[in-house]
């Protein structure tokens, strides 16, 4: 089945605003920036497993922070704003977020800095 013919979760108000408008929730304020439970971070829109418990990371950005995804599951777009790169599912295209490198967070050097509203969890 093909991204145009796959049948994607319904979304809130919120949740559209962010994933398919690009938009950002306020930071400090997602479900998931505190999850310390170990898991699978999913795509809100579509399920693709995106991240591992094992790569998120506490930044105090204010959003939940990983610094590795799942292999082929995040696609790395040129910001409209010209300065930032920012992130998506690489199967729906929902934005996810932002990535950042350079900060020295973590030995990677590499910070996907992700609104909660854009993922699911799944403990395991």
């Amino acid at each position: 089945m093909s991204n145009i013919d796959q049948k994607y979760n319904a979304l809130t108000a919120e949740e559209q605003r962010v994933i398919l408008n690009k938009g950002t929730e306020r930071p400090f304020t997602g479900t998931l920036l505190d999850e310390n439970a170990k898991g699978i971070y999913t795509c809100k829109q579509c399920d693709q497993p995106l991240y591992t418990s094992e790569s998120k990371f506490d930044a105090m950005c204010g959003w939940p922070s990983f610094d590795d995804e799942i292999e082929g599951a995040v696609e790395r777009v040129p910001d409209a704003d010209g300065r930032r790169t920012e992130i998506v599912c690489s199967n729906c295209k929902g934005h996810l977020g932002h990535v950042f490198e350079g900060e020295n967070f973590t030995e990677k050097n590499t910070r996907h800095c992700v609104n909660s509203v854009s993922m699911n969890f799944k403990a395991i």
